[in-house]
């Protein structure tokens, strides 16, 4: 080991960016993928330079374009495109990668990578010159000054610490690990990297230090420097040992020593540097006290490196130091008590030394403005809509349609589904139209009649009944199928155990999650069979009322009793009484009628509005004004959402005002209604006439009702045979395996599988079959399976936990 760390690439993989990109951009829409094939192209060559793992000063401008190229696909793609890429982790290159899908992973990797360039290259930098030193510092840090004396300013720029601080400040909180993300990257975690950044810059003010030493600067400056150099590594050695999660073991077993070790040397060296100043200053009790605390802090170092098996150069740096400070120490303790006999302060109490810093880490140019980078060459999918625009064109459309659907439609259904049960309550217009039409029809209830009739209602509804029974009975088939497939396993599972010592689960424990699945479908089966009993109940009970719906009008008008008063009565006080009161409810009728009309008509160009309103135009407007490597987001088009947005507040408002009104109507007609009940109450025939009316009337709703169940029904049965479908699969790629780990026992022990061959044979007829409980499968995955031995048999790896069944039909 030198007397100077580094730390080695990550070591990574070829991914298969061609394929998952062109999927990307194909599905995800901003351009056809053909458009881009020269991008992806250059993508692959960019990647390749950059992780070569070759340790040249050339490689860092390959490694920096492909960074900013990277910024550049970011700002065009969400990190998780369904790219797959693998980084072993530094230090053990052999063990298995670890693998994400995010392109901020990349991202992270590479610059960690740069880092580890710049200080592979500063650890083999010639230090024996000043010049070789300035280079090895120039690769540790970016930026570090010294001003002593001030015509001899030492400026010295240094990368490793500086890209190591933008890794870890920039792109690592932006690096998201998802659910399904068993492992993180400790060596990209924020503590690794700090002590990582922390032991660069130590190293680059320890370079400082050596050049200073070697341009004979003052003993009190060169001291200071030494102090901050022991403070960075006490801060290094810190970092990884607190690190949590535990980092430590990612280290090399050797290097944690190094750098505790190096932070006792180096705060020897102080102590022995602000030693000579107190002798040049005639300090000669300070002098020793100094040189005490140096030769304790380089034997605390000797011991520290001799437990931890340390390199022989730092080995011998401390033991020069050490021999050095002990002759000092002699000599002044000698001259002291022969001829100053100055007092002897306390190691302790010696005021510490101030820390003179020429390491600072300061991002370098190229990753702080990655057009400088790139120059003359093009951003990669430049033409490609960046994807923050689409994530803020695809979120205003939802929002849009949100606002149109809740906001509007249903806002206005609701309206009127509350206004029709109010009137359905106050039996009106029935009530109203058995007044006004003593013998006829209501042409509202004429008109209602005609739709039962158009549709051929009863025989509408028998016909749904029956097909939502057939899929019921359909969705139940395939689930007894699924379990038939099980029962023929758990069948050949048992006379398999007669015949040979199975290693592995009987199959009544190793199907356990697929039996409670089973029952948690046949559950929400047996609920959904009770709605539709219920929904039957309904239809029998108003099949007669909703069927007589589609007599003709004359035998409908022949069942309803007529209503004809005396003529008298219709000179009475009460009689015409009675009718005022009709025509008062018949104008708040006719009131209610027009806001519903009024509500129609608005929700009509509010979708006019939507179908017609693009926000496109105007966010790529916004977007084309960014920086063209800046990552847009979502977010930043907030502003010009809310205000596209604002043009739909005109139909809130008015929606709104109808909602006052109808409330307003609604109220009025109550009262009015009570007034005319109370007038009319003591008329039969009136009575008689209204109820026939309002039971008809009902059965047109109830026939909707009923309507509207069944479509919901059929629509539950449809998506649940989707469901049911592919668990009978799992069932059958779960049973297929299980036999196939027969047929390679029966390889291997032919003699004892031989009264197993037959039964097997039986299970996997060549024949094909659709729903055949153990039919073998013949589709080209299974061969894949065979000839590379039976995968797991965890359940989690179907797939089918994260499936959501469908809403149950309301009833």
């Amino acid at each position: 080991m030198p007397n100077l760390l580094d730390f080695p690439f990550k070591k990574t993989y070829e991914i298969d960016l061609k394929n998952t990109v062109r999927e990307f951009i194909a599905f995800h829409g901003g351009g056809h993928p053909d458009e881009f094939k020269d991008d992806i192209q250059q993508w692959q060559e960019l990647r390749k330079n950059a992780v070569a793992g070759v340790v040249h000063v050339d490689r860092i401008h390959a490694s920096l374009l492909y960074h900013a190229q990277l910024i550049s696909i970011l700002a065009k793609m969400p990190s998780d495109i369904q790219l797959e890429i693998s980084y072993a982790t530094v230090f053990h290159p052999r063990k298995l990668p670890l693998t994400l899908r995010s392109i901020a992973f990349e991202r992270a990797a590479i610059l960690f990578n740069l880092a580890s360039l710049y200080s592979q290259l500063g650890a083999s930098a010639d230090r024996s010159s000043a010049e070789g030193i300035k280079r090895a510092a120039t690769y540790y840090q970016v930026g570090c000054s010294v001003a002593h004396p001030p015509r001899d300013r030492l400026t010295i720029e240094k990368h490793s610490a500086g890209t190591l601080s933008y890794l870890n400040n920039a792109v690592i909180p932006k690096v998201v690990y998802g659910p399904d993300d068993e492992e993180i990257p400790l060596d990209l975690s924020t503590d690794f990297v700090h002590g990582l950044e922390s032991l660069m810059l130590a190293q680059a003010q320890e370079c400082s230090w050596q050049l200073a030493k070697i341009s004979q600067y003052k003993d009190s400056l060169i001291a200071k420097i030494a102090a901050r150099v022991s403070s960075l590594y006490t801060l290094s050695n810190r970092l990884f040992r607190d690190a949590s999660p535990s980092v430590r073991h990612i280290l090399p077993p050797d290097w944690l020593s190094h750098i505790e070790a190096k932070s006792h040397h180096f705060l020897a060296v102080a102590e022995y540097r602000k030693g000579l100043d107190e002798l040049e200053h005639s300090r000669y009790g300070c002098e020793i006290a100094r040189l005490g605390n140096a030769r304790d802090e380089a034997k605390t170092a000797q011991e520290t490196g001799r437990r931890g098996k340390i390199a022989a150069s730092v080995q011998e740096d401390i033991q020069s130091l050490l021999d050095t400070v002990q002759r000092s120490l002699t000599r002044a303790e000698c001259d002291n008590d022969l001829i100053y006999h100055h007092d002897i302060p306390a190691g302790a109490a010696l005021p510490p030394i101030q820390e003179t810093s020429l390491a600072t880490a300061t991002i370098p140019p190229g990753l702080l403005d990655p057009k400088t980078v790139l120059g003359s060459m093009q951003p990669l999918f430049d033409g490609l809509v960046g994807w923050g625009a689409r994530e803020a064109i695809n979120i205003y459309n939802d929002r849009k349609q949100a606002l149109v659907k809740e906001q509007l439609l249903d806002v206005a259904q609701d309206l009127q589904d509350q206004a029709d049960g109010e009137l359905r309550n106050m039996n009106l217009p029935a009530a109203l139209e058995a007044l006004e039409r003593p013998i006829g029809l209501p042409p509202s209830l004429l008109h209602k009649a005609e739709e039962v009739r158009i549709e051929d209602g009863p025989a509408r509804i028998a016909a749904s009944i029956e097909d939502v029974q057939q899929l019921a009975q359909q969705d139940l088939a395939i689930l007894d199928e699924a379990m038939d497939i099980l029962d023929n396993e758990a069948s050949e599972d048992e006379a398999a155990r007669k015949d040979v010592l199975l290693n592995r689960l009987p199959s009544h424990e190793a199907n356990m999650e697929l039996v409670e699945k089973e029952r948690r479908y046949r559950s929400i089966l047996a609920e959904a069979a009770a709605s539709d009993e219920i929904i039957r109940q309904k239809w029998d009970e108003w099949e007669e009322s909703v069927t007589r719906l589609t007599w003709d009008e004359a035998d409908l008008e022949t069942s309803i009793p007529s209503s004809t008063v005396a003529t008298s009565s219709h000179t009475s006080p009460q009689s015409v009484q009675t009718r005022n009161h009709a025509r008062s409810l018949r104008v708040k009728l006719e009131e209610l009628d027009a806001l519903h009309r009024e509500r129609t008509q608005l929700v009509h160009q509010a979708r006019i509005l939507e179908a017609a309103d693009d926000v496109q135009p105007r966010v790529l407007r916004v977007a084309s004004g960014f920086e063209r490597l800046a990552e847009l987001r979502a977010e930043m088009f907030e502003d010009i959402l809310d205000e596209e947005l604002a043009k739909y507040d005109k139909f809130l408002h008015e929606m709104g005002t109808c909602r006052q009104k109808q409330e307003s109507v609604l109220a009025d007609i109550k009262v009015i209604n009570e007034q005319f009940l109370r007038s009319r109450r003591d008329d039969p025939s009136v009575k008689d006439r209204e109820h026939a009316l309002q039971s008809l009337d009902l059965a047109y709703f109830k026939y909707r009702e009923i309507t509207r169940n069944l479509e919901e029904g059929f629509k539950f049965y449809n998506d649940l045979t989707g469901i049911l479908t592919q668990f009978k699969e799992v069932c059958r790629t779960w049973s297929y395996q299980r036999r196939q780990e027969i047929h390679a026992l029966e390889l291997h022990n032919p003699l004892e599988m031989l009264s197993l061959r037959d039964d097997v044979k039986k299970q996997e007829d060549p024949q094909p079959q659709s729903h055949g409980a153990g039919a073998q499968p013949s589709d080209s995955r299974f061969a894949d399976l065979l000839s590379q031995g039976p995968p797991s048999l965890s359940a989690e790896e179907w797939g089918f936990e994260d499936v959501t069944l469908p809403p149950g039909p309301r009833r």
